[in-house]
């Protein structure tokens, strides 16, 4: 039941916008590789030194030599561990030799480590560590490979591989039980939220859950791999090639590698989560205290953000030992290219530190900037956020605001002159008129005693006389609605004064002798070909039936709402479980029978036929019948939509 319930959440959930998906991803993947290669190193420090290089014996590092004058470090790294994967391949396959082979030291000013007769590694004053001499290193280094090639023996053993296989069929078995556990609690939070009619986008939780998931996947293999020498091998040689260095700075002989990257974009990307909480602290708790008002909290929380950025920068690239003046080189040719392809970011950043410098515009302000007309919700870094009076959110680039025109009606002050055009027919009264439009709008509560509202006389139209009534207002937020009610008002007193409002006129003169006798012959014959329906008795004409749930006569539509008081629920369930009701019967989905339940779409075509409702009424008709709690989704997992949806009755569930 669980693997269904989970194919289900895999055909009906909202899936995730490809970028999302992607940086979730990406971020898994780049802490699981973060993770699993600090194990390796001793401290945390960025870049690799070419001074040094690594002696390995199935993936596991022994230890690190030192680099001589006639030979570098990697050289002689390299024929040491040649040396040593081919003895344990020897010896492994002669599988009747009893003997276990091992390092032998031969001293000397200059030891020597030799397997087999094989030469592995010299042991000079450069690989010695402090406070040892030369043949005590060639001696700890001895017992350090010894241990090694016993348990690379040991580990290619019949054996060993069997109890191998099976921990990691354990192993395997732990991770399936965990991802169905993480996915039982991913559907559960879904069907709470679908219960609570909450908003069902959590993606700090999905990307939570979908991390942890990546993690015991990723934590099973590697602890597959590190069963299995040869599968630790091809792990540390995988490892090993996010190590290699991609940036290699000549000055410092310094490389640095994809986890060297990774990890400063992951300490930079932490320095900018607390800095941004910084910065909304500032604006939300400390500003507000100050009596700073909204525009200027914002431009001082932004420019706060970026110089703790940028500073902090500087710090962790000290802190892990980069060199700044060796990487400004590297920034200056990077950034030339960059300028030249980021044109537009660049310039919407340095219109956006204008824009917070300058302030034109402010947090709050409603301006209007081309055809866009809205309240000023927040300033960035490369675009302001608007939003309408629609309540939609328009996000338009900082350079917009320097190179159009930009209308701010709260820029020095908030008060504001509207202007109603108002148009009469000829043979008006101009002076009765002047009254009726200042007596119309004098009394609205949001229009200013002082200044005074005006009337003007523009002029003299084709088809009517031109005024425009001026009048002062406060919130130019509400300018529209305002606009709207005072030409309610203008219309209402220009009836009662008994003042025509004209429309366009046009006087058509045509001279023909026979145009009347065409008239009637057409009226004629329209006549004699309009359809008749005749019964025995008399004549009648056809009518549709009548909806099923009937509405007040003030209404000529049923429902319009879902929240109208004129539905009777009682009645409509009544109708819809009748004969020339919905199609309720025992329906089958997969392996699975849902008794006595109906189709979601087939309802709202039944509620769009019957109720004579609109797809959208009939949408908001089926919801409220689920808030009401009259029916519900057979596995309580979907609101009602029109879909192929099983819903049911709660009184049918009771009667079973």
């Amino acid at each position: 039941m669980g693997c269904e319930f989970a194919f289900s959440e895999m055909l009906y959930r909202r899936p995730f916008r490809p970028l999302q998906s992607f940086l979730i991803l990406f971020f898994s993947i780049t802490l699981l590789l973060t993770g699993l290669s600090l194990p390796s190193q001793a401290e945390i420090t960025i870049g690799r030194s070419f001074d040094t290089a690594p002696i390995v014996l199935d993936g596991k590092v022994l230890f690190h030599i030192s680099k001589l004058t006639e030979f570098s470090a990697q050289d002689r790294a390299k024929q040491a561990n040649d040396s040593l994967a081919q003895a344990i391949r020897d010896f492994a396959a002669a599988q009747d030799s009893p003997a276990v082979p091992t390092v032998e030291v031969t001293p000397g000013p200059l030891p020597t480590l030799r397997l087999a007769d094989r030469h592995l590694l010299t042991v000079t004053d450069r690989d010695v560590m402090l406070g040892k001499g030369v043949l005590e290193q060639a001696v700890e280094w001895q017992s350090t490979m010894n241990l090694a090639i016993a348990k690379g023996l040991k580990e290619r053993t019949l054996t060993y591989r069997q109890k191998a296989i099976f921990n990691s069929g354990v192993a395997v078995l732990l991770a399936i039980l965990l991802h169905c556990g993480i996915q039982w609690i991913r559907l559960r939070w879904r069907r709470q939220q679908l219960r609570t009619m909450q908003d069902t986008k959590r993606p700090l939780k999905l990307l939570g859950l979908t991390g942890l998931q990546l993690l015991v996947w990723g934590g099973a293999g590697y602890y597959i791999c590190e069963l299995f020498p040869q599968f630790r091998t091809l792990l540390y040689l995988v490892l090993r090639s996010f190590d290699e260095p991609i940036v290699i700075l000549k000055e410092q002989e310094q490389g640095y590698g994809i986890v060297d990257l990774l990890l400063v974009v992951g300490l930079i990307l932490g320095l900018w989560a607390i800095v941004r909480g910084l910065a909304l602290l500032l604006k939300s708790r400390i500003l507000p205290l100050l009596g700073v008002n909204r525009g200027l909290q914002d431009a001082i929380a932004i420019l706060t953000q970026y110089v703790l950025t940028g500073l902090g920068v500087v710090v962790i690239l000290q802190v892990l030992g980069v060199d700044i003046s060796a990487l400004l080189i590297v920034g200056s040719a990077l950034g030339l290219g960059i300028g030249f392809g980021l044109q537009n970011i660049v310039s919407n950043f340095i219109s956006g530190i204008i824009l917070l410098l300058d302030r034109p515009i402010e947090a709050g302000d409603f301006v209007k900037v081309g055809d866009l007309v809205g309240s000023v919700e927040k300033i960035g870094t490369r675009s302001t956020e608007l939003r309408t009076q629609d309540e939609v959110t328009i996000i338009v680039p900082n350079s917009h605001f320097l190179e159009k025109e930009v209308v701010n009606w709260n820029h020095s002050s908030s008060v504001s002159r509207l202007h109603l055009p108002v148009d009469v027919a000829y043979g008006c009264d101009v002076d009765r008129v002047q009254t009726a439009l200042i007596e119309s709008v004098s009394h609205h509560p949001e229009v200013l005693a002082h200044p005074q509202p005006q009337v003007q006389f523009l002029g003299f139209g084709e088809s009517a006389l031109n005024f425009e009534v001026l009048v002062w207002f406060r919130e130019p937020r509400q300018q529209y609605r305002l606009k709207s009610d005072l030409y309610f008002r203008v219309e209402s007193m220009l009836r009662q004064y008994e003042i025509e409002v004209p429309f366009p006129q046009r006087d058509l003169h045509v001279r023909s002798p026979h145009l009347e006798q065409l008239i009637d012959l057409l009226v004629q014959q329209r006549t004699e070909n309009a359809p008749h329906l005749y019964y025995p008795d008399s004549v009648r004409s056809q009518s549709p039936p009548p909806p099923i749930l009937s509405s007040p006569p003030s209404s000529p539509r049923s429902i319009s709402r879902s929240s109208s008081p004129d539905i009777n629920l009682v009645e409509l369930v009544a109708q819809m479980k009748g004969e020339q009701g919905l199609n309720i019967q025992d329906r089958r989905h997969r392996l699975n029978i849902y008794p006595r339940c109906f189709v979601g779409s087939e309802a709202v075509i039944w509620l769009m036929r019957t109720q004579r409702a609109t797809r959208k009424e009939a949408l908001r008709i089926g919801r409220l019948l689920m808030r009401k709690r009259i029916i519900h989704h057979v596995l309580d997992e979907h609101p009602f939509d029109d879909a192929y949806l099983f819903y049911r009755f709660y009184e049918d569930e009771q009667q079973e």
